[in-house]
């Protein structure tokens, strides 16, 4: 055998041992091993024993069950999994991901490289910049949150919601509400206020005193100071954490750790005193915040203390989106507008969100012009599904009917493009329709080849979210009940006839056979329309239905007998029998 052909054979043979390394894993006993080592880290940063804590964040660090999830998290759950740095590099197969297991057992901690400077839309029509570390280096994030996340998880504000764990943007829109909501609430005036360009300017010496002496203190400070690559030019970072990288919301939020203190927003006060003095009430959403204050004075006074805490962490505020306003006036915070009418406290979806949405359908529909009706149904309902399920704890059920009849003039000018000569009659006959099997509406857009139909936004119940309570967090060990109790009755999207989504509702959003979440992003709610719509399209297609009778022995496809599971777990389930795998089209 020539040395040629023996190295491929060898490369062939490490190669099978990399995928099957990775198909081996137990991935009920290693997200269980993770999640208990979060809860020890938790508990020791709760009771202050600082020498425990830093020894089970450095076990943490070593171990390989945490090494694992954070490859899986990464390369599998992740939405940007196949987005590659500035190496170029993905790992979307089993055998990708069992050898970078086996290099980072081999080095664990590797000098980072620069990030790939990437620019997507905003909302308001300007670019954001995102900096995409390479696969590596986001495993090696992934790694180093876990051990630093539990201990920040115990010293955060209570109403801190942004990018944490059990926490979601609705559970600071519910906070506000419940605050302002009485008819004799004495928090009238807002602080409603927005940071500039955050992730960008945070002051890396005052993030690396506050992490102190943490283990992985110094792989830190090297993504911070890494560098960005943008067209081929090499641009050093003096401030700021890369948004983008999977560490760096955590990093946010230490940054801005004590900001409702510094409001005069004192967590662990007396109620009494509270009532007595009328503090403000202060809300955060990442950069996102509003104080809610007694007076509009208080509420300026407020700015100016935050002005001066933010100043030597780089930070300032966004003048265009920060103002004082009273609650009779209204302000928009996370696409909800909150303003009280007539002495009642409503939060509705904002007209920009509205306005984003019929632009974006607008668009869709625009650019499908010549497509089948299926392809255009397709396409759309991911995206209404998953803007109502996002706004359906807000009083939206007229902004959903108003939409409903919106969108029917939308697709009727779709139609009357596509048949500029037929007539009204005729369009309203061909692709309108009763085509929902359980609903009396002969006005539902649809396919009458395929029988698909598009979604109205008023098929969605309006169900009002429950605001976790206090500091709660998954991390806390004394908490498993409430936080078990939360999950169950967590309301998942609804199915609209999608038996998959009907599926996963049923089973809680759950993996039955390691008990994980089924849907990117574990441990956190959903935190837009777009992760919403993800619900519905993209996520699933790393999901297998799972007979519980096997068909070979009579079973059906009866929804009774199925169950949704991970693809891993389904092949892992069938390694021994080499049953067929059935993956969702």
């Amino acid at each position: 055998m020539t040395g040629t052909t023996a190295d491929a054979a060898t490369r062939v043979t490490k190669s099978l041992g990399d995928a099957k390394a990775w198909r081996s894993v137990n991935w009920a006993e290693a997200e269980a091993d993770v999640r208990r080592l979060r809860q020890r880290i938790f508990k020791a940063a709760q009771d202050g024993d600082a020498k425990r804590l830093r020894n089970l964040q450095k076990l943490m660090l070593r171990s390989r069950h945490n090494t694992v999830v954070s490859i899986r998290r990464v390369t599998q759950l992740s939405q940007g999994r196949r987005t590659p740095g500035v190496d170029g590099k993905v790992a979307l197969s089993d055998q990708d991901r069992g050898q970078l297991l086996r290099e980072l057992e081999a080095a664990p901690r590797c000098r980072p490289v620069p990030v790939r400077r990437v620019h997507i839309p905003k909302a308001n029509g300007k670019l954001r910049p995102l900096g995409i570390p390479t696969i590596r280096d986001r495993v090696e994030q992934a790694r180093v949150k876990n051990a630093l996340e539990p201990e920040w998880e115990a010293l955060f504000e209570e109403r801190s919601y942004g990018f944490r764990p059990g926490r979601s943007c609705h559970d600071a829109v519910g906070r506000i509400h419940t605050t302002m909501s009485r008819k004799d609430a004495k928090r009238t005036w807002v602080l409603d206020a927005d940071l500039t360009s955050a992730f960008d300017r945070v002051n890396h010496d005052r993030l690396l005193d506050a992490i102190g002496d943490f283990p992985a203190r110094r792989e830190i400070q090297g993504w911070l100071t890494a560098g960005v690559m943008e067209q081929g030019r090499f641009a050093p970072t003096e401030g700021g954490t890369p948004q983008g990288g999977v560490i760096s919301p955590l990093l946010l939020n230490i940054t801005l750790h004590g900001m409702g203190n510094a409001a005069g927003d004192i967590d662990r006060q007396p109620i009494w005193q509270k009532t007595a003095h009328v503090t403000p009430t202060f809300v955060r959403y990442a950069d996102d915040f509003v104080a809610m204050c007694a007076t509009e004075e208080q509420a300026y006074t407020v700015k100016q203390r935050l002005a001066e805490w933010l100043e030597p962490r780089g930070l300032a505020f966004n003048d265009e989106k920060t103002r004082v306003v009273h609650i009779d006036e209204g302000f928009d915070f996370l696409g909800f507008h909150v303003r009280r009418f007539d002495g009642k406290l409503l939060t509705k979806p904002s007209r920009e969100a509205v306005k984003r949405f019929k632009e974006k359908v607008t668009a869709i529909s625009m650019e499908m012009a010549t497509a089948k009706t299926a392809d255009v149904i397709r396409r759309l309902n991911p995206l209404i599904k998953g803007w109502s399920t996002y706004y359906r704890g807000a009083a939206a059920s007229k902004v959903f009917g108003d939409l409903g009849h919106w969108m029917y003039i939308r697709m009727f000018r779709w139609a009357k493009r596509r048949h500029p000569k037929k007539s009204t009659a005729w369009i309203q006959d061909n692709y309108f329709g009763a085509f929902h099997p359980h609903r009396k509406d002969n006005w539902v857009f649809g396919d009458k080849e395929t029988g698909a139909y598009l979604v109205k936004p008023s098929w969605t119940h309006i169900v009002r979210h429950t605001v976790v309570t206090g500091a709660a967090s998954p991390d806390d060990p004394s908490l498993v009940d409430y936080w078990a109790g939360r999950r169950n009755k967590r309301k998942l999207p609804e199915a609209h006839g999608r038996k998959v989504v009907g599926m996963a509702a049923r089973q809680k959003g759950l993996c039955p056979l390691c008990g994980t979440d089924l849907i990117a992003g574990v441990g956190y709610e959903p935190e837009s329309v777009r992760e919403w719509a993800n619900w519905f399209s993209a996520n699933f297609r790393h999901l297998h239905k799972h007979h519980l009778i096997y068909r070979s022995r009579g079973g059906s496809d009866q929804v009774n007998n199925l169950v949704l599971i991970h693809s891993d777990c389904h092949r892992k389930h069938h390694a021994s029998d080499h049953k067929e795998l059935q993956e969702i089209a």
